[in-house]
């Protein structure tokens, strides 16, 4: 049977639009179940916990549970990596943080393509670090560190929650820009480094700002600089790495991924509700407590900004010479 022309075409433009009024009845009807984030540190350390306060805020937005499931281990990896496993279909998600970017290089031996396999959903915040040293430590000012340290090449003991951490990183980018000689010593995370600190044991960190702010206000530890462009509204006082030093920025990053493949307006949805939630008030306020600054975007200014840390910490990370297997 031969159809009419103007039936043929009207039956071809719906078969046509057929996909994308599935990918928006999939979109609208998203999330269909309980949806999980996984976090790859144990629970209580920073990222999982302002993970939590946005999760709460989804959940409350989309009318399904958004449940935080920690999977610590490999620096991050073993959470990403069943991320990547996972269908593309918003129902498993990954807390991104700047451990991502660095493992990119950091670990030889990776099943996975962090950049390639996982889609940006949505920035959360920026976290400034605080460049710590002990009160013993003959130098009141940034400035007079690095004058301290390069007559010193060698003599200062730089503590570090770990090798291929941040707060290592960090460091090592200091170092690389400021051509300073510091001795690295790693710890089993920031706690035990932070006591070593307190204690003379080591003369200098860059820690998280939330982990050491008590510290810096009772006096155990003095703060030279944070490592942002800009100065933190929790410690006005206190100038910034880049007064001295021009281009110097680290610190800590969260953010939302999704495996590669998922439809577009979930992502959509998703980065909606984050840009949302951190808008929100009571959220933002619990963020900066946190020691952060929210950073709303759209995936695609995630995906430049995951591009760019990517890059900068691979240098640092050839530079520094750390390898994890």
């Amino acid at each position: 049977m031969k159809l009419p022309r103007r039936t043929f075409l009207h039956l071809a433009a719906g078969a046509a639009a057929l996909p994308s009024v599935s990918r928006v009845a999939w979109a609208q009807s998203y999330p269909a179940r309980p949806v999980r984030i996984l976090v790859g540190f144990a629970a209580g350390q920073a990222i999982d916990i302002l993970v939590r306060i946005v999760a709460q805020s989804l959940s409350d937005q989309l009318g399904q549970q958004f449940v935080i499931e920690n999977r610590p281990g490999a620096g991050g990896n073993l959470a990403a990596e069943v991320v990547v496993r996972s269908p593309p279909d918003g129902h498993t998600l990954l807390a991104v943080g700047m451990n991502n970017m660095i493992n990119a290089t950091l670990y030889e031996r990776l099943s996975f393509n962090f950049i390639r396999d996982i889609a940006p959903v949505a920035s959360i915040l920026r976290a400034p670090q605080v460049m710590l040293v002990n009160p013993s430590v003959p130098a009141r000012t940034m400035s007079e560190f690095i004058t301290y340290a390069k007559a010193n090449p060698g003599k200062i003991n730089m503590a570090s929650a770990g090798v291929g951490s941040p707060t290592h990183l960090s460091g090592e980018l200091f170092k690389m820009m400021t051509g300073i000689n510091m001795l690295h010593v790693p710890y089993r995370g920031s706690p035990a480094a932070l006591t070593d600190l307190i204690a003379g044991q080591v003369q200098v960190m860059f820690d998280n700002v939330a982990s050491s702010l008590e510290h810096i206000r009772t006096g155990r530890l003095r703060a030279l600089a944070v490592t942002t462009t800009t100065r933190w509204e929790g410690l006005p006082d206190i100038p910034t790495v880049s007064d001295v030093v021009p281009g110097f920025e680290t610190g800590g990053m969260a953010g939302i991924g999704a495996p590669k493949g998922t439809p577009p307006d979930i992502v959509g949805k998703l980065n909606k509700g984050i840009n949302s939630a951190i808008a929100d008030v009571k959220v933002k306020t619990r963020l900066v407590e946190l020691g952060g600054t929210v950073l709303p975007g759209s995936p695609g200014d995630f995906e430049k900004l995951i591009a760019v840390e990517t890059e900068k910490w691979a240098k640092v990370v050839k530079f520094s010479g750390a390898k994890v297997e």
